[in-house]
């Protein structure tokens, strides 16, 4: 009998293992099925946005170290409003995240001006969605609660490694307007960079490059969020990171459960790590040209 319960318990383990791998696989897959950015279409403007100030340009080209932006543009349409009060409902409600400022800067940025075409329907879902080149736009609640990590302040500096869609760098505007975000797929970041000019994130900054390598022209950052899994914590970011700051970090293998990271700094510069929670990101491509 003992050895029959034995038996028992192991094929429920394995069981339980295959079914959450098979699960990661589908996601993963369903991130393929796209090779070319797929086109996010173009949007109408509401009454509220068109008293909104033009977009500047020149907001968008790295400026001289410690250059200040010169207008701060928060964004904001009545467009499917219910649905993204529904999203932040879940988010709250499902995973029982309470930071109001988060939720607030969930319901103000439109989810589905960073949403491909062919995902309209399913911008608001509880979901990671393909934006094209094996890349995905985030699970609102992962974007949430990567960004109730940090716990930024207005005037904090941050740098995003993964661009992506530019999805989470809006998200981080609602916080503060010194956001530097790098993508190193050339064609996601220039459409996500169109996408937020065009949106009126002006004071976004993004560059095409190895996220691996962080953005010294612009450090230290008082936080650095990384939205791609590298198989460790790159050192050259942990030097980036100021005293006092924080990084949140997916480390893993690729087809592997991940584990996410809240890397803190103190004001000595010692690194204490914590996980946090177990998650499934695409993983960090390097450029191996240099």
């Amino acid at each position: 009998m003992r050895k029959r319960s034995e038996s028992k318990k192991m094929f429920v383990r394995e069981t339980a293992c295959l079914l959450l791998f098979s699960g990661i696989c589908i996601v993963l897959l369903s991130c393929k099925k796209d090779s070319k950015t797929p086109e996010i279409p173009p949007r109408q403007q509401s009454a509220a946005e068109k008293r909104l100030p033009e977009p500047q340009p020149g907001a968008y080209k790295a400026e001289e170290p410690n250059s200040e932006p010169i207008s701060w543009n928060r964004p904001r349409s009545d467009e499917r409003i219910n649905q993204r009060q529904q999203m932040a409902k879940v988010i709250e409600d499902r995973y029982g995240l309470k930071d109001a400022k988060v939720l607030d800067a969930m319901l103000n940025v439109p989810r589905h001006w960073f949403v491909p075409k062919s995902q309209q329907s399913y911008a608001y879902s509880d979901r990671p969605l393909p934006i094209g080149y094996d890349q995905t736009i985030s699970q609102p609640f992962i974007v949430a609660y990567m960004t109730s990590l940090l716990e930024l302040t207005e005037g904090n500096k941050v740098l995003e490694v993964g661009t992506g869609s530019g999805y989470q760098a809006a998200v981080l505007t609602e916080f503060t307007p010194y956001i530097y975000t790098i993508e190193i797929v050339e064609p996601l970041a220039k459409a996500a960079q169109k996408t937020l000019h065009e949106s009126g994130y002006t004071t976004v900054r993004v560059k095409i490059g190895d996220g691996y390598k962080g953005w010294p022209q612009f450090a230290p950052f008082d936080a650095i969020i990384v939205t791609c899994a590298p198989d460790h914590i790159p050192p050259v970011l942990l030097e980036q990171l100021k005293p006092d700051g924080k990084m949140v970090i997916p480390v893993g293998g690729r087809y592997r459960i991940q584990d996410l990271i809240l890397v803190s700094k103190d004001k000595d510069g010692r690194i204490t790590k914590k996980s946090r929670m177990p998650v499934s990101f695409v993983p960090m491509i390097r450029d191996k040209t240099r």
